[in-house]
């Protein structure tokens, strides 16, 4: 609809703004006016970020302010930005946004808590950035819009226009700016639209701490009926959206959640999958969840049919699928929950050497947490077989403000106080590592998810790592017992034995970064070579 206001206390002067625009409206606009923007067979918006297909974490900064300067964890992740060079940053992306003729404005919440709720307001120059924050946000009734006032935070979306490369402390024509004196974030020279998801979760990683809620980046679900609810962490491609999206339970969440003294909170308003080889047999809930309202990022298409090739990836490996979460059959509405029961580490190790289950002791569970390992392959030619090793603390590196210390205390209060069991559940590789065995079949993993919840698994009789330290459940229901123990799934045990060791290696190395500010027990839950 068109807005009863202006944008003029943002410095922006177009008169023609629509303001949460509907579904239908932003199809039209896109269609209209973004090259690349098509309808799918199944309703879906497709939508080309252009030459961003993903974030550009070197590029973002934060505006080094005197309430905020001894808060931030300064440093590769929170690069400083001088306010004047913030301010140079944003005239620019205001004098192209008053160049356009039509501008979106999507005024929605971040957090479903009310008591911790914040107000965003994002304006942007593409349909398709309205739709997907639309869909990311929590969208307001009538009423709450007609009251929205001013916003908490306003995104000033300038991403089609570069960052000029000289200006003091810019690496290339990408900026990605945060000043949380002035309230604002800035966005120039990339068009990818998970900048902006990542931006408001940035943002609440400062502030909930504050209270001392604990932000967290992990999917949630509940037991029906008022069960009980379990989170799980993971970085990109672990799997957290996909083992989320279980028909057995509830969907509070597919990515960013708040731990407070009352329960859990969803962020968002919407899930972001990937959506790279997905199929309806694999995940039927994301799979019909992309239908009209829906945003498509990147995909190809049959140009007659329309019928999406989930597994093209000619524009990128990054194809992704916005939603909002009432698109999942079995979302739990509001999104909020009790405290978890179960707190479960998603790694997708490619050396095939942690167990696909391990219960985890609460020193563990904090060095696990700290370390946040995971391993990508390293690429799909042949002959390659070495993985990229990524630790990144907390699960979630590149969208924390505060030291990595300030949310590992948080957690490790509210493990202790509400008596939640914590898990290592390993979604990479069996029987070798990445070129020689087997990715775990998500049927296996989805068995053990299942045990989790079901209380059984705590129930079964363990055997003990002997260099991880980990303790492994001998038997799960509908998982092969023999590759419970990863060792065992090798054929060269000498070969694993010695990648067990590399890999605890690198545990180690990465830890030392953090060790001085850990106590001995958090120390003792790491590998023991």
């Amino acid at each position: 609809m068109n807005a009863p206001f202006d944008l003029e206390v943002h410095g922006i002067h177009v008169k023609n703004i629509v303001r949460n625009g509907s579904p239908a409206l932003l199809y039209e606009h896109g269609l209209r006016r973004e090259r690349g923007t098509a309808i799918t067979s199944t309703g879906a918006l497709v939508a080309m970020s252009g030459e961003k297909t993903g974030r550009s974490p070197a590029d973002k900064r934060i505006v080094e302010d005197p309430d905020s300067v001894g808060d931030v964890w300064w440093g590769n992740v929170n690069i400083k930005l001088d306010e004047h060079t913030f301010m140079v940053n944003r005239e620019r992306a205001v004098d192209y946004l008053n160049t356009r003729d039509e501008l979106f404005c999507v005024d929605a919440f971040a957090g479903w808590d009310p008591d911790h709720r914040i107000k965003v307001r994002v304006i942007c120059a593409r349909a398709y950035h309205a739709l997907f924050m639309y869909n990311m946000l929590i969208r307001p009734t009538a009423e709450e819009l007609a009251s929205f006032g001013e916003p908490d935070y306003v995104i000033l979306n300038a991403g089609q226009f570069p960052a000029n490369r000289y200006t003091t402390g810019m690496t290339s024509a990408t900026s990605i700016d945060l000043n949380f004196a002035r309230r604002e974030f800035v966005i120039l020279g990339s068009e990818y639209a998970g900048e902006m998801k990542k931006g408001v979760f940035t943002i609440m990683n400062y502030l909930m701490p504050k209270k001392g809620v604990l932000s967290m980046h992990c999917s949630a679900t509940a037991g029906k009926e008022g069960g009980d609810s379990s989170i799980l962490f993971g970085l990109s491609g672990t799997g957290k959206t996909t083992l989320s999206a279980d028909p057995k339970r509830e969907l509070i969440g597919d990515d960013e959640h708040c731990w407070t003294d009352d329960g859990l909170f969803n962020i968002e308003g919407g899930c972001y999958a990937k959506v790279i080889d997905l199929s309806a047999e694999q995940e039927p809930d994301i799979f019909q969840a992309l239908r009209f309202g829906a945003v498509l990022e990147n995909v190809v298409y049959d140009e007659q049919s329309r019928v999406v090739d989930y597994n093209d990836t000619s524009v990128t490996k990054n194809t992704r699928g916005s939603y909002p979460i009432e698109y999942i059959q079995n979302a739990k509405i509001p999104c909020v929950g009790g405290h978890p029961k179960n707190v479960i580490f998603l790694t997708c190790d490619a050396f095939g050497v942690l167990p696909p289950v391990s219960k985890l002791t609460p020193s563990q569970a904090m060095y696990h947490f700290i370390s946040g390992y995971t391993a990508k392959v390293a690429g799909t030619e042949v002959g390659v077989t070495d993985p990229e090793v990524t630790f990144s603390p907390c699960f979630g590196g590149p969208f924390l403000v505060w030291h990595p210390m300030k949310y590992a205390e948080l957690l490790a209060g509210k493990l202790e106080k509400h008596q939640a069991q914590t898990w290592l559940v390993n979604t990479g590789w069996s029987g070798g590592g990445f070129g020689e065995g087997s990715r775990i079949k998500l049927r296996y993993t989805r068995a053990m998810v299942d045990a989790i919840h079901e209380g059984t698994l705590a129930q079964v009789e363990t055997r003990k790592d002997p260099l991880f330290g980990l303790e492994i459940p001998v038997s799960c229901p509908g998982v092969p017992s023999e590759m419970l123990d990863p060792r065992s799934t090798w054929k060269d045990k000498a070969a694993y034995d010695a990648t067990a060791k590399k890999l605890a290696g690198l545990f180690q190395k990465n830890f030392e970064k953090y060790s001085a500010q850990c106590n001995d027990e958090v120390r003792k839950g790491g590998p023991q070579i």
